[in-house]
């Protein structure tokens, strides 16, 4: 490190508009002398940056003038940490310290991180500005009187921050592999959650990012991640698999040399070469090649030698797996893969051990709205959904910024029938299952939840099902849950079970092929339909 931090003067630089940054859109701005550095050592940082997909913004156009352009500011605003790349004409420019105000005005105002980077010039001429850093600020004096004030005591305290001297390193790519280490260790983490639901974010259609908090689970995901090379993500449609497994990647994927989220493998796959497709686009992306030639042994070799993040997201069988990643054998101990599936048997025949399975559960909810009237309304909400982020991102869409009485319509109609698009979503597994598996599972839904397994097991042995193979296939499916000796599920799943038989016959409930509402069983037996 160059030099030791010291205490900032005042605040010179409050004369500049501020503007309060919602969120981060870069993670790194450069500033830097275009002249000097632009195709140096500049755009090899810059390129440096961008191998660990750390999003950099670099203004390398050059611009005649002592200007900043409008959006600039807003752009250094916007990012996480701002790099200042001090070289010998650095200060020769104006541009370049407006850039430095408004920087310093961030770290000020919002905390933002500044790291210089002293790049063939000393730290003291810089701190002092003198030798030719200093001659070549002073060149700015004749025209710029008003401002040499405030630039000089920037310089200053930019000059005391730690940060990089050249200097001491053997050559730039050790310094830059050093400063690229160094931010990845400060950038924040952008996980902004917290552990439980928060409904009013959930409640309109535009926070989609924000729909659950998942933290806690992103850090037990996490910790398995650590000692195992393969993991899987095993629960219910829509209990949220895709969101934590996206989480995760975001989070670590800048530690990898390469990475790829493949997501909704299921539905890309029932296309035609939509595996083929699938794959070379997670060749593409972990290999950093735009144009990798049709020769997969030769591309596997490359896969072999590079230390990688892969998610598999929505996997439904082992053939899918095989295809895409073929075996851990052909990725370095140090690679990870991340597979999401509704069945805990693909996971098995895939190769992840029991105890790299983690299970999701359903989430907890809190912070319901303040607005008078709205409060009891939202716990029928959350009742309903039971910690299913899609059931309450679905209902959360249509009933935003809605009225009341929508809301009270709403809640009575699903009392009735289940929404249409969770009822899609969870469809998918049932539909999944051969002919025994979903009579077994429209019994349990229809009849058997709660009750005793044992019992279950032997009423539907009597109707010529085997009853226990079935319901343990069930269980690897996320459909049904065995709790000590009692058969349960989760209501919404229930409500999907029922939905399919009420639609065999909409409107004569005596051609069902199961009734258990005392309504409509007294409507057939009084009306001998």
């Amino acid at each position: 490190m160059a030099s030791s931090s010291s205490s900032s003067p005042s605040h010179p630089y409050s004369s500049l508009s501020l503007m309060n940054p919602q969120n981060n859109k870069y993670d790194v701005f450069l500033s830097f002398s275009r002249a000097e550095t632009r195709d140096s050592f500049t755009s090899h940082l810059r390129s440096a940056l961008c191998q660990k997909s750390i999003e950099t913004f670099i203004d390398d156009q050059l611009i005649r003038g002592d200007d900043i352009s409008e959006s600039l500011p807003d752009t250094i605003a916007a990012s996480s940490i701002s790099i200042i790349i001090f070289s010998e004409r650095y200060a020769s420019s104006g541009r370049c310290l407006n850039e430095l105000l408004k920087i310093l005005e961030c770290k000020h105002n919002y905390g933002q991180i500044v790291i210089p980077v002293f790049y063939r010039v000393d730290p003291l001429h810089v701190r002092k500005q003198i030798g030719i850093f200093g001659d070549s600020f002073l060149e700015l004096e004749e025209r710029f009187p008003e401002k040499m004030e405030r630039w000089r005591s920037a310089l200053t305290e930019a000059a005391n921050l730690p940060g990089f001297d050249s200097h001491v390193f053997r050559n730039e790519s050790e310094l830059i592999k050093k400063v690229v280490n160094d931010i990845l260790e400060k950038l924040p983490k952008e996980l902004s959650c917290n552990n439980n639901i928060h409904l009013p974010e959930v409640l309109s259609c535009n926070n989609k990012n924000h729909l659950v908090g998942v933290e806690s689970k992103v850090g037990e995901i996490e910790s398995l991640l650590a000692a195992a090379p393969l993991v899987g993500i095993w629960g219910m449609g829509g209990i949220g698999k895709t969101t934590i497994a996206r989480a995760v990647f975001n989070k670590i994927s800048r530690n990898f040399e390469g990475s790829c989220f493949l997501q909704n493998v299921r539905k890309e796959s029932q296309s035609p070469g939509g595996l083929a497709r699938l794959q070379q686009k997670l060749l593409s992306e972990v290999l950093r090649d735009e144009n990798v030639i049709p020769d997969i042994e030769f591309n596997f070799t490359r896969l072999s030698r590079r230390k990688a993040l892969i998610v598999l997201d929505d996997v439904t069988c082992f053939r899918q797996i095989k295809f895409l990643i073929r075996s851990l054998d052909w990725f370095m101990p140090e690679s990870r893969i991340i597979i999401t599936t509704r069945d805990q048997k693909v996971l098995k025949n895939g190769g992840v051990k029991e105890k790299d399975i983690y299970e999701m559960k359903a989430l907890e909810c809190e912070n319901l709205p303040n607005e008078v009237g709205y409060q009891e309304l939202s716990e029928k909400i959350i009742n309903y959904a039971q910690g299913v982020p899609l059931a309450l991102e679905i209902l959360g869409c249509f009933l935003y910024g809605k009225g009341k009485e929508v809301w009270e319509n709403a809640i009575n109609e699903l009392k009735r029938i289940l929404n249409m698009e969770i009822q899609k979503v969870l469809k998918i597994s049932f539909d999944g299952l051969d002919d025994e598996q979903k009579n077994i599972f429209l019994d349990i839904a229809c009849f058997f939840k709660g009750e005793d397994k044992e019992f279950v097991i032997k009423f539907l042995d009597a109707c010529g099902f085997a009853a226990q193979i079935g319901i343990s296939d069930l269980v690897d499916k996320s459909l049904i849950i065995i709790h000590g000796n009692s058969i349960t599920m989760h209501d919404l799943l229930q409500e999907m079970g029922r939905e399919i038989v009420r639609q065999e016959s909409v409107n004569n409930p005596g051609e069902r092929s199961r009734l258990w509402h005392h309504e409509d069983i007294i409507e057939v037996l009084t009306s001998n339909t």
